[in-house]
């Protein structure tokens, strides 16, 4: 047992992530391909659709216990975070891909396998920082005063800057590990002669794993403040980083469109700091959290889109000048 959660349950989750993900991979998408809004909408719908039917099971499993409604709630507002906090990874991924001139057709596949090491990264951090609140309970004012000072950096930060280069995982690996000049498809590794070689695509992949690893570490503590259930958070955040690449897809094209979003991610992420900073001396409850979060995220796209209209803002997307990276 993990948490509260029986071993059944966390096993019957992983087996269910492991076979929609070979679904995605080996029915739908076995020949690298452009993934149209259409298809990335459909599939958006699906993992909202999913994580929308996890939480009724969670309601009804415990309801018995009349625990259903919390953790049904918990869920939802979890997933909500994560999924808004998720949109501002997703301008990164997008600077990381036009950097490295990543061919459209082989961005899924990039995305696809970023998503186990996002998993692993994400499940390790959820135990550990569950653990630690639970054992010291002063966490929870330092991490409220994290998440309050990273609202502030991303409402008063300036533009994102992609330096691949100065990434501490690339320079390791390029160190030991030789890197080709050239793409070769959507291969990671390929036989240069003798010995084996990396290709900058797999250079892309550490570059993105690296990106979440930061995101995860500003997202997490977010959702440690609504729920203390490994279950329940490591369950949100999988959902909605299953359906990250979908949700890519579907926006790399109107990214630009949102241009109210990162005050409003800065907005909820102050919200949630201030909430952990203050749970000693106000008692938030989880609904309350949910509507917060949800009315947020509705009043800032909206205004994004009234603007974006107001004004005929287009976005026509632009090939970076810089070349892949080199041996």
């Amino acid at each position: 047992m993990i948490g509260t959660e029986p071993l059944w349950m966390w096993l019957l989750f992983s087996a269910a992530i492991v076979f929609f993900l070979w679904l995605d991979l080996a029915l739908f998408n076995r020949r690298p391909h452009a993934i149209s809004i259409r298809e990335s909408l459909l599939w958006t719908g699906i993992w909202i659709a999913l994580a929308l039917g996890f939480s009724l099971f969670l309601y009804g499993y415990y309801d018995y216990s009349k625990l259903g409604g919390e953790k049904a709630l918990a869920f939802l507002a979890g997933f909500l975070i994560e999924k808004s906090l998720s949109v501002d990874n997703l301008f990164v991924i997008l600077l990381i891909f036009q950097y490295f001139r990543v061919e459209p057709r082989y961005q899924h596949r990039v995305l696809f396998w970023g998503i186990f090491g996002a998993l692993a990264m994400r499940f390790i951090l959820i135990l550990l920082g569950v653990h630690l609140i639970t054992r010291f309970h002063v966490l929870v004012y330092v991490l409220g005063g994290f998440l309050v000072i990273t609202a502030l950096r991303i409402g008063f930060g300036g533009e994102h800057e992609i330096h691949p280069d100065r990434n501490i995982f690339v320079r390791l690996f390029r160190r030991f590990f030789p890197v080709t000049s050239d793409y070769h498809g959507h291969h990671f590794f390929i036989r240069d002669g003798i010995r084996w070689a990396a290709t900058p695509m797999f250079v892309v992949l550490l570059v993105i794993e690296a990106t979440d690893l930061v995101f995860a570490v500003d997202s997490i503590p977010a959702i440690l403040a609504i729920s203390n259930d490994p279950f329940v958070v490591f369950t949100s955040n999988a959902f909605a980083v299953l359906g990250l690449r979908s949700l890519y897809f579907a926006l790399s094209g109107i990214m630009q469109l949102f241009v109210y979003l990162r005050y409003g991610l800065a907005v909820i992420l102050a919200f949630i700091g201030l909430k952990m900073l203050a749970s000693d001396v106000v008692h938030i409850s989880t609904g309350f959290s949910l509507s917060v979060v949800a009315t947020i995220l509705g009043v800032t796209i909206g205004a994004s889109i009234l603007k974006s209209r107001r004004e005929g803002v287009a976005y026509h997307s632009s090939e970076h000048t810089r070349p892949p990276v080199s041996e």
